[in-house]
């Protein structure tokens, strides 16, 4: 396994392998606060506890002692919690000194526990060693960082699932599944004049049928907590004076753009973040689109047409007295053909009309007004019925771009096996490519590049 691969390879340059040293960082956010945290984990970190403390205290107990310089002078005084390996987050010794949260006095407290033997962390390296140590697989690992960047309460719930395993014990689940059923299928290869029979008495089908099922529900809860973590990009395009700006304000809550009669009064992209029963929004109002000669509003008209491009939603602002013109059709034409698409037909308040929706021409409209409000619930229950969000939250676990393709690939591949079921050897090589995609969710086979990549986004001091 990629794991035992690494521990055992302690002696080499390579950065995530078993490190030896120890590493010091403070853990607390950047900043004056009330309480700073200084921590360090490794082989050093007791001999470091008895010259700053001049004693190591009791394992897991408290301690309200001085912190001083290596001529006897006062740093503070604070609190030290000393954790003997293997019961640390880490799986190391680990020495936590909590002080006052100066940002002067936490580089002072740092730089002496560097002077004693330790070296700065890096970005999600303690998380990295616990990683190392077996205290969690990756997937757990990776949720520390998404309970940590939570922006909404939806989204830190589902972390904290896949922190508690949730997630990596349904992928481990199927994982037993599969390789049972595997073992069988590798087993008929020694009798493959009798294969077919072998297949049949197995029940192969059958087991790889319901491991498909419960993966569709795996990858079912996957998705939505990769939605509550990433939220969706909704950018708003139209002509000028349509109630983009009125829309954007609407659905902030707050007066974030500029609104004026006249056209051109928004000559850049807008961001605002909202969410939206739990689900992070990223909300882009852009200037409208139309000819000028105004070198400003140009690059504004260009930003709108790249921000497009990157977008998950697209709402087509159109003034509901004139309805989609040509030019609203010329808009459509240039957006790309894979972000999805809503016309908001807006200021049906000056015709003092109802708001609705209606699905016409294989494309959603709903009728609303941007000014006094009216049919905004219609346009965010579309919204979130676009991005796949589906009421029942329960069991959801924050998951990752990769968690769902490597889950995408499993699924190709068992459904791959299922076509080719009276073949073992075609069946077997399927449900082993399977299993090496379930493996890299949880970091039993992990190249190291992507190891690097994910620990490298953590914040330092976790």
């Amino acid at each position: 396994m990629q794991k035992l691969y690494l521990k055992n390879q302690v002696e080499s340059t390579n950065p995530l392998n078993m490190p030896k040293d120890t590493i010091a960082a403070i853990a607390t956010a950047s900043g004056a606060g009330g309480i700073g945290i200084v921590r360090i984990s490794g082989a050093a970190a007791k001999d470091i506890a008895s010259n700053i403390l001049g004693t190591c205290p009791a394992p897991r107990h408290a301690a309200y002692l001085d912190f001083k310089q290596a001529d006897g002078d006062l740093i503070d005084r604070g609190i030290a919690i000393y954790y003997p390996n293997p019961h640390s987050y880490t799986g190391e010794d680990v020495l936590e000194l909590q002080a006052h949260g100066g940002t002067a006095l936490m580089q002072i407290l740092l730089a002496r526990c560097i002077s004693l033997g330790a070296r700065q962390a890096e970005p999600g390296e303690f998380t990295r060693r616990a990683y190392l140590n077996d205290k969690i697989d990756l997937a757990q690992a990776e949720a520390v960082a998404d309970l940590i960047n939570a922006a909404t309460t939806e989204a830190a719930k589902s972390a904290v699932r896949s922190l508690s395993g949730e997630f990596s014990q349904r992928i481990n689940t199927l994982l037993l599944k599969l390789i049972d059923l595997r073992m069988f299928v590798e087993a008929c290869l020694d009798f493959p004049e009798e294969e077919i029979d072998f297949i049949t008495q197995g029940r192969v089908a059958e087991k790889l049928a319901a491991i498909i099922v419960e993966l569709s529900s795996v990858f079912s809860k996957a998705k939505q907590g990769s939605l509550l973590r990433e939220g969706i990009s909704v950018v708003l395009v139209g002509q000028p004076n349509v109630g983009k700006s009125s829309l954007m304000n609407q659905l902030a809550g707050e007066e974030i753009a500029i609104v004026t009669p006249i056209a051109g009064t928004t000559r850049d992209t807008i961001k605002n973040a909202i969410q939206i029963n739990g689900v992070p929004l990223h909300i882009i109002d852009t200037a409208g689109l139309r000819e000028t000669d105004d070198v400003v509003e140009k690059f504004g008209i260009a930003r709108t047409w790249r921000a497009a491009e990157t977008a998950n939603i697209a709402l087509l602002l159109v003034d509901a007295s004139h309805g989609i013109t040509e030019v609203e059709k010329s808009i459509l034409d240039r957006l790309p053909q894979e972000i999805r698409k809503i016309w908001v037909h807006n200021k049906i308040d000056v015709a003092n009309e109802a708001a609705f929706v209606e699905e016409k021409d294989r494309a959603t409209h709903i009728y609303l007004s941007a000014k006094t409000g009216l049919g905004l619930d219609l346009l965010k229950s579309q919204l979130l019925k676009l991005a796949g969000y589906q009421d029942n939250s329960e069991g959801v676990f924050m998951a990752r771009a990769r968690h769902l393709e490597a889950l995408t690939q499993v699924s190709l591949h068992l459904n791959i096996a299922a076509e080719q079921i009276k073949s073992a050897e075609l069946v077997a090589e399927e449900l082993r490519i399977a299993q090496e995609y379930l493996d890299s969710i949880t970091g039993e086979f992990t190249p190291d590049d992507l190891l690097g990549e994910i620990f490298s986004k953590f914040c330092i001091g976790k």
